[in-house]
Order: structure tokens, then C-alpha cells, then sequence
């Protein structure tokens, strides 16, 4: 290759660079940056949440545009509820508003709305437009997209295991039947692809009780920008990145080649 053909694909955008044919079926993302960067603003944290909404709109557009199959989001764990009482207000009025504002988008996209999480820990106002969002557009089939709400991880396995153990006491199951397949049945994300790709903002280093069972095996991307800064072109590096790494699920690169 030329010098003047490495100098162009250096300036060519990370979208054009993407392989179509190796696209990660599900992507998930930590949003996370959203109170530093209403810091930085000299602004209440609420008004980063806020600006964080574009950000979920430009990467579920981008992301249902190359045609990945699953976008999972973390908008809020149970952790997240020891927050200071008038942020969590906030939040779940902005939750609201924000699915009652883009169901029709949704619709129009062909994106079908699921949750994972504790949903009966929620407001009763979320729950119920959660429930008519979800219901609105389950005929969505160019890609899912998947809000965790009051969602944890290990919250999520220990009630997979509460249902094991309540099948096996009443005689449904034997030891020897617990399977992995049959335990990730068990989890919040049962019927999908576990995500092979895995975003977290604001340079943080650590998946906060996100998926531990399901990112056993995923590629992770951390980037410095802030969530509500994060952009299409944003999503078009990190798949760029994840598309550029070997990916050998225990094997060798001999055997993988």
C-alpha cells in the first residue's frame, strides 16, 4: 500500500471501515459520565441525564442503521436507588417522558422495546409506559433494544438460582440437569445472543454488576468520553475496534487461523 493510500484510509470515517459481514448481533453499553459532564457545565446532575437522551437516540439510530440485532442499555441499577432522593425523582420522570417522546420513532424504525431488571421495583407511572411502549412495538424486527432497569447482575442470578432451587424442591429437577443452557434460561436476557461487544463511557475500567454471566466471553471498549458527548461515529470506532481484535474463546491463534 502507498503512502498516499495509508494517509486516505487514515482520514476515511470509521463507519466505511466496518465489515458488514462481522458485525457484533448485540452490543451492550454502560452509559455512564452523565453527572460529571453536568459538572463540567456547572449544571445539577439531572441536566446531564437529560442530555444523555440524544446520545441514546443517535446510538440506537446508528446501531439499527448497520443492522446489529440487539442494543442493550444500563440506565439504571439497583444500586442506583441509594442515589440522593430527588435525582431518582427526576430520573424516573425523565424515563417516562423520554419512552412516551420516542415509542413513535421506535415504531416507525422497526425497533421492538424489552426491559431485564426488577420492573415491579419502578414507579408505577414507568411501569406503565414501559408496558405500553414494549407493547406498541413488539412487531419491531430490525433490532431490540434493551433498557436494564433496577438492574444488577448478581440481583439477576440469585433469583435464577431461587427458581432452580424452588424447581428442584418440588421435584421438577434433579441435579444433574442444571446446565449452563439451562441456567442462562433462567436469566433476564433468556432467548438472546449474549452481547460480543461491550461500551463503557467516561474512561471508567469496570462492568458495575452488568451482565457478569452474559459478557463472560465479550470483547470490552472503554473510551474517556462522557456519555451524553457520545456520538454515531463513537459506536462506529468501537465496532471498528472490536472487529480489529482476534477473538479465540480459549483456543489458540494457531487453531482460530
Amino acid at each position: 500500500m502507498s503512502i498516499f493510500a495509508d494517509i486516505f484510509w487514515d482520514l476515511m470515517d470509521y463507519k466505511s471501515k466496518i465489515n458488514a459481514e462481522k458485525l457484533p448481533k448485540h452490543i451492550a453499553i454502560i452509559m455512564d459520565g452523565n453527572g460529571r459532564w453536568a459538572k463540567q457545565q456547572g449544571e445539577q446532575r439531572i441536566f446531564g441525564h437529560h442530555n444523555g437522551v440524544s446520545s441514546v437516540r443517535d446510538t440506537t439510530e446508528a446501531a439499527a442503521e448497520l443492522g446489529v440485532k440487539y442494543l442493550t442499555l444500563y440506565a439504571f441499577s439497583t444500586e442506583n436507588w441509594n442515589r440522593p432522593k430527588d435525582e431518582v425523582e427526576a430520573l424516573m420522570e425523565l424515563l417516562v417522558m423520554t419512552i412516551s417522546k420516542e415509542t413513535e420513532t421506535l415504531l416507525k424504525n422497526g425497533i421492538r422495546l424489552e426491559t431485564i431488571g426488577d420492573i415491579d421495583s419502578l414507579p408505577a407511572s414507568c411501569k406503565y409506559q414501559l408496558q405500553e411502549a414494549k407493547e406498541a412495538t413488539k412487531a419491531g424486527d430490525r433490532m431490540t433494544l434493551v433498557l436494564a432497569l433496577s438492574y444488577s447482575s448478581k440481583w439477576e442470578i440469585v433469583k435464577a438460582v431461587k427458581e432452580i432451587a424452588q424447581e428442584a424442591k418440588d421435584g421438577k429437577l434433579k441435579p444433574e440437569d442444571i446446565t449452563e443452557e439451562l441456567f442462562a434460561g433462567k436469566l433476564c436476557t433468556s432467548g438472546m445472543p449474549d452481547p460480543e461487544l461491550m461500551i463503557r463511557t467516561s474512561g471508567e475500567h469496570r462492568i458495575s454488576n452488568f451482565l457478569l454471566w452474559q459478557l463472560s466471553y465479550a470483547e470490552f471498549y472503554f473510551t474517556e468520553k462522557l456519555w451524553p458527548d457520545f456520538r454515531k461515529e463513537d459506536l462506529y470506532e468501537a465496532i471498528y475496534n472490536y472487529q480489529n481484535r482476534e477473538r479465540r474463546f480459549g483456543k489458540t491463534s494457531e487453531q482460530i487461523q
